[in-house]
Formats: C-alpha cells, sequence, structure tokens
C-alpha cells in the first residue's frame, strides 16, 4: 500500500509484520519475482 501523504510504502508478507519503507525507494519482487524492480 503507498500512502503519499506520509511519503511511505507498506509492504505486507504472509506470517510477518508489516514492513515500512519511506519514498523513495526501489522494491523488488524478492523470491516471489526475481529480478523485478520497482521505483516508487
Amino acid at each position: 500500500m503507498t500512502n503519499p501523504q506520509d511519503k511511505q510504502v507498506e509492504i505486507y508478507r504472509l506470517g510477518q509484520p508489516v514492513e515500512v519503507v519511506a519514498i523513495p525507494a526501489l522494491l523488488s519482487g524478492e523470491e516471489v519475482l526475481p529480478g523485478f524492480e520497482l521505483q516508487v
């Protein structure tokens, strides 16, 4: 989920706590989508 007002992205992973990352950031697809990257 992107929160432009707070300039952060929330990353949800099954069985893990929510990770909050400050924008701008480069997100990866990790093991699910190897090689995938998204600039936010």
